[in-house]
């Protein structure tokens, strides 16, 4: 399972030495770049999922396509 955490940046390194100390925990630092990519990709997965089930209308992709 993989868990993303927003920390205050004066608590960061205590809590990233303290996650370290556990042998079944791999912590690593991200961007927020990259943490906004991840939230948007999960944003868009549930998004999907909504549509597939009927509960949120899609569009058409043509449509997509033509505002690019």
């Amino acid at each position: 399972m993989m868990v993303l955490l927003n920390i205050k940046d004066d608590k960061a390194d205590f809590v990233m030495e303290l996650l370290r100390s556990f042998k079944f925990i791999k912590a690593e630092k991200i961007t927020s770049e990259k943490a906004k990519l991840i939230k948007d990709i999960k944003e868009a997965v549930e998004e999907m999922k909504l549509i597939k089930a009927g509960k949120l209308k899609g569009r058409p992709a043509e449509e997509l396509l033509d505002e690019l």
